[in-house]
């Protein structure tokens, strides 16, 4: 096959699979008397491999697996795959553990909601915490709680409230501080339950997107090092 053969099927150019062959996400071909690039099944097997490893893994990701797949480290290529198995799924505890926070801010239907301000003292018993751990919250970036003009006391808002009990579900997971405040910060971008629920539901889906893109990518990968184990075998 010519580079033009083996791009078109995926809407790529002649110039794109010579820049992967050199970037190392393709095996080096071999020439032809002339200087031509010839290219055989192996190479349609790594190009497969390298566009499903994208969607699944990401760009830099895919790059390295199919770049120790061509070398012959193996065992790094699939200790790469592994790790991005382990961040899908702690990406799902985590939403799984938001939601738990937020299951249970949902208030039950004969409470009635309340607006007023709530102490860090009341704040720490309700989640059966020290104040200072919500202090060292706050320091963190975390919780932004206001200043009571009259006292100087720390009072909490609902969403503050709302802010603590998911860092408190976060910290009981095994979470770090600084790996907390990004998922806040999408949070606070909802603007009700309904919002934030969607947003999990959203980011939810993402997942199962990129989970099943992982699926794909693992079975062309596993064509690929059958190509790879053939044509060795042919050389």
């Amino acid at each position: 096959m010519r580079p033009v053969d083996l791009a078109r099927p995926h809407g790529l150019s002649g110039q794109a699979v010579r820049n992967y062959e050199a970037a190392g996400i393709l095996p080096a071909a071999e020439r032809t008397p002339s200087g031509y690039r010839h290219y055989t099944s192996e190479h349609a097997a790594a190009l497969r491999t390298f566009l499903a490893l994208i969607p699944a893994h990401g760009h830099a990701a895919a790059r390295s697996i199919m770049t120790l797949l061509n070398t012959g480290r193996t065992d790094e290529a699939l200790t790469v795959i592994d790790r991005s198995h382990a961040e899908l799924l702690t990406d799902r505890q985590t939403l799984d553990a938001i939601e738990q926070a937020l299951t249970e801010l949902t208030p039950a239907p004969d409470e009635r909601p309340t607006h007023r301000p709530t102490t860090i003292g009341a704040l720490a018993h309700r989640l059966g915490l020290r104040p200072a751990t919500l202090r060292r919250w706050e320091g963190a970036g975390l919780l932004h709680p206001n200043r009571d003009p009259a006292t100087g006391y720390r009072t909490y808002t609902p969403s503050d409230i709302r802010d603590a009990n998911i860092v408190h579900q976060l910290r009981r997971s095994g979470y770090l501080l600084t790996q907390i405040a990004p998922l806040l910060g999408e949070l606070r971008d909802a603007t009700s339950p309904a919002s934030a629920a969607s947003a999990i539901a959203d980011r939810r889906n993402r997942l199962h997107t990129r989970a099943l893109a992982m699926l794909h990518a693992s079975a062309e990968t596993g064509h690929y090092l059958h190509e790879q184990g053939r044509h060795t075998d042919h050389s």
